[in-house]
């Protein structure tokens, strides 16, 4: 994002030449082609970086606190795949570079960025049966991409079972990368990561998006150019509401700091709470006579 946003158009300006109406000026450009949240993150990430420039003496004042995040361009909502849609995508993404990727990211709703950053020593696809309890196969989600490897909370930290289904499919993986080892040879770099090129180096966002579109374009009923990754995550979400999973758990799951952020992220994809009561309730009393109507009709 510095890379892409930032440095290219402040990073010749010394800081204590910048000034507040040159933050404006930037944000407002920007605010022409980015979404609102994005332009949160550009100034949190500038005003950061000169909170440490003041720290260290390097500029007196923090020009970017003073400015306020203008109105940037709505975002397209993120959406869920229905059940039908999303085994058609798994079927499809078989036997292409992002098949485990994919698997892994809808069946255990980890981030984007936790999976990039996934190493093979944080997989455990045998887990322990014998102890007690039975520890089942899991993998370890403690890092991400973001700066300092760090994940995006602290409570996003944890540790999830994993399904029969991602089992297969990083063994299937795991082989594939032996073969991809061998046939790089000097070219390899040997990092540990789960999920990379046929070089072995990291996944960028880009190798993501694309791989993934590829993967799903013959997938029936799905138009793989109106997915995006992230939104295997909201399926997730989606299916494990639409089971009846309650939202304390799914919160646990996805590794939000309470179910109040799981609520305002994933509104759209999970189901509504408030209804369950009713509905339940019209179901079990829907054989039972109605004593208020009978009683209207007493009086006839």
């Amino acid at each position: 994002m510095c890379q892409t946003h930032i440095i290219p158009a402040l990073g010749a300006r010394k800081l204590r030449d910048l000034r507040a109406e040159d933050i404006d000026k930037w944000l407002a450009v920007k605010a022409q082609t980015l979404s609102t949240a994005t332009l949160m993150r550009l100034h949190s990430c500038l005003n950061r970086a000169i909170g440490r420039a003041m720290a260290r003496d390097n500029v007196r004042r923090n020009v970017v606190a003073l400015c306020s995040v203008p109105q940037g361009q709505p975002g397209r909502p993120s959406k869920a795949l229905t059940m039908a849609q999303a085994e058609a995508i798994l079927t499809a993404a078989e036997g292409t570079r992002l098949h485990a990727y994919i698997v892994v990211s809808l069946l255990t709703g980890a981030r984007t960025e936790e999976l990039r950053a996934l190493t093979w020593d944080h997989v455990d696809l045998d887990g322990d049966p014998d102890a007690s309890p039975p520890v089942p196969p899991h993998v370890a989600v403690w890092r991400s991409v973001r700066s300092g490897g760090d994940t995006k909370t602290r409570k996003s930290r944890r540790t999830l079972a994993l399904p029969k289904r991602c089992v297969n499919s990083l063994r299937d993986l795991r082989d594939r990368q032996d073969r991809e080892r061998t046939a790089a040879g000097p070219r390899w770099h040997d990092n540990g990561l789960v999920f990379t090129t046929r070089y072995g180096t990291a996944l960028s966002p880009a190798n993501v998006r694309r791989d993934f579109r590829t993967a799903i374009r013959r997938a029936p009923g799905v138009d793989a150019g109106e997915w995006t990754p992230r939104e295997l995550r909201h399926s997730f979400v989606s299916l494990l509401s639409d089971s009846g999973i309650p939202l304390e758990e799914i919160s646990r799951l996805v590794g939000h700091k309470s179910t109040a952020v799981t609520e305002l992220v994933y509104r759209k994809q999970i189901r509504p709470v408030l209804q369950s009561g009713a509905v339940a309730m019209d179901r079990i009393f829907d054989a039972l006579p109605d004593p208020s109507h009978a009683d209207s009709h007493s009086g006839h």
